[in-house]
């Protein structure tokens, strides 16, 4: 490739000046590894849409690739959706750089191509852009979004007809259609018609949705909860806080520091309530305020974290633990074969442990949101009810208002549980507990190994070429009973012959130790990250849950360990 000669046409097509000065900065002073990192290879269109850091060039988020993008989304929906130049497609951005540019530039295309647009004036959360698409019955949704990425990066998420993420083969037909865009594609401008104002009403009509779900509508009575919230510098404050208050919790104190939206996020180096440290101001003000509950939201407000009062301080409960909490008290008020709950293959075996309880159907399915909502809209075409979907990344969908994970949703959920906890005399973590006590300690652990490097790929599909040859051989001293190869799609026990796996095929392997734990390993989609996952079980003697919890941690402290030195990525 002719890396000077394509920077040049780049130039000549990018309507941004940010990063037409920042390749004539690279060819001023002839940077070619530079230049190489940007016209090596495009972002891969994948995972409900694109996602990465922000700069010049077919392998950044640019306004120029936001256009292609679009292009190849409005041919694919011509294609295939023969309602789409009368549904159209709804656009939504948050509060991320470029993120209002990069939606109108996507309405402008999908405009220009004879797709009508209802285009947000302002940020919102990703949420409410998933229900906006049933809401107003379009073909699609794009909402732009890098979620919890680091401040540089954005994205590009696509919703279809029925709110849920696209599914494959959709991305690569979509992805198929972007590569056949040639040139800069036409581009509507406001005035020509085709893109409108977001309806207001989505909004209340969102509010009315949730609080009839999940609290069985608005309460005029204030609720005796104290909550510390905290938006993640994102765009999730408004939605929630007036979500909480329209059911009766209005003893919310917002995180100052964090309240309004700032696309930098000064206060954390990743904005994911995941991380370590990302909640330390929340926390801090919780004890300050003698708060029941914390509750936080990621900067698209999709994600919900909680943390709760527990031996004299705070404990940050786990996805997983927030998810069962959440379909427990679901299904202790909705029992019976009518109602579902769901999980993906990494989160906690401890829901389906629920479910059986509660005489409910239970669903597992790979990593993601788009296949907890596909299996949704099976089970609702059988006439069951998902009455809660989470993932352990945080990810929560209580109901079905939203068909996608929604933070703003399960902060509600999670205020009620909480303020019925306290009315019973006890906390939250009590709650947990008893889970516990009745099913047996799931401790699970998640590790990241974050890489750099352009062939960060490279890296990652070398680590679990290794994992795969190692079969059964003992892990950090513990025996494997059974190698669980979901590209291969097989689960083969030690010594015995492989069976099928009923998922459809994806990287990722897992591995079945002795005495009930396990390790899974797989790619991120999103980011340069090998993903861990790490589950023991521990049976509750004597109902101390504190000795059952210590020794769990104990166990999966080797588990842990081992994927980043054995693979060489440490």
């Amino acid at each position: 490739m002719d890396l000077i000669a394509a920077a040049e046409r780049w130039i000549a097509d990018d309507p941004d000046p940010d990063t037409r000065a920042e390749l004539r900065a690279l060819l001023d002073r002839g940077d070619e590894a530079a230049l190489a990192e940007r016209f090596g290879a495009r972002l891969e269109f994948g995972t409900a849409g694109i996602r990465g850091p922000l700069g010049a060039g077919p392998a950044r988020m640019n306004r120029v690739v936001v256009r292609q993008v679009t292009a190849g989304l409005a041919a694919h929906l011509l294609a295939t959706e023969p309602g789409a130049r009368r549904r159209g497609v709804v656009v939504g951005f948050d509060a991320r750089h470029k993120s209002p540019d990069f939606a109108a530039d996507a309405a402008g295309v999908l405009a220009a191509a004879g797709i009508p647009v209802h285009l947000a004036e302002r940020p919102v959360p990703t949420p409410l852009l998933a229900f906006a698409v049933r809401h107003l019955d379009t073909v699609a949704g794009v909402q732009i979004t890098a979620s919890h990425n680091p401040a540089p990066d954005n994205g590009y998420k696509v919703y279809w007809s029925g709110g849920g993420q696209i599914v494959p083969p959709q991305d690569a037909e979509i992805s198929a259609a972007i590569d056949a865009v040639e040139g800069p594609p036409p581009l509507a401008v406001p005035g020509d018609g085709g893109i409108t104002a977001l309806d207001p009403g989505v909004l209340p009509a969102y509010v009315t949705a949730v609080l009839a779900d999940v609290v069985g509508g608005p309460s005029p009575e204030p609720r005796d909860l104290r909550i510390v919230y905290t938006p993640m510098h994102g765009v999730g404050r408004d939605l929630t806080r007036g979500v909480l208050e329209a059911a009766g919790f209005r003893d919310v104190h917002v995180v100052t520091e964090q309240a309004v939206p700032d696309p930098d996020f000064p206060t954390v180096p990743f904005p994911n309530p995941e991380e370590p440290g990302a909640l330390d101001l929340a926390l801090d003000l919780a004890r300050r305020v003698d708060a029941d509950v914390v509750l936080a939201n990621d900067p698209d407000a999709d994600r919900i974290a909680v943390a709760v009062p527990a031996g004299g301080d705070w404990r940050v409960l786990s996805g997983d633990e927030v998810g069962c909490v959440l379909g427990e008290a679901r299904l202790a008020a909705r029992p019976g074969p009518a109602s579902v709950v769901g999980t993906t293959v990494v989160s906690s075996t401890l829901l389906g442990r629920i479910a059986a309880h509660h005489g409910a159907a239970f669903v597992q399915t790979l990593t993601g949101f788009k296949w907890l909502a596909q299996a949704t809209a099976a089970h609702e075409a059988e006439g069951r009810t998902m009455q809660l979907a989470y993932e352990q990344a945080l990810g929560v969908m209580v109901g079905t208002v939203v068909r996608d994970k929604d933070g703003i949703s399960a902060a509600l959920a999670v205020a009620d549980l909480a303020a019925r906890c306290r009315a019973a005399g006890r906390g939250l973590a009590a709650a947990v507990d008893d889970l516990a006590r009745r099913h047996g300690l799931h401790l699970t652990r998640g590790r990241s190994v974050r890489l750099s490097g352009a062939d960060w790929r490279d890296v990652v599909d070398a680590a679990l070429a290794r994992l795969r040859a190692r079969g059964a051989a003992p892990l950090a001293g513990t025996p494997v009973v059974a190698v669980v190869d979901h590209l291969a799609g097989t689960r083969t026990p030690a010594g015995g012959p492989p069976s099928a796996l009923s998922t459809p095929p994806t990287d990722l392997i897992g591995l079945e130790l002795e005495g009930g734990a396990r390790l899974m390993v797989r790619p991120s989609g999103t980011e340069p990250l090998l993903k861990c996952y790490i589950e023991v079980v521990e049976p509750v003697a004597g109902g101390d849950v504190d000795a059952a919890r210590a020794r769990a941690g104990a166990r999966a402290d080797a588990p842990a360990d081992a994927p980043a030195t054995e693979l060489g990525v440490a």
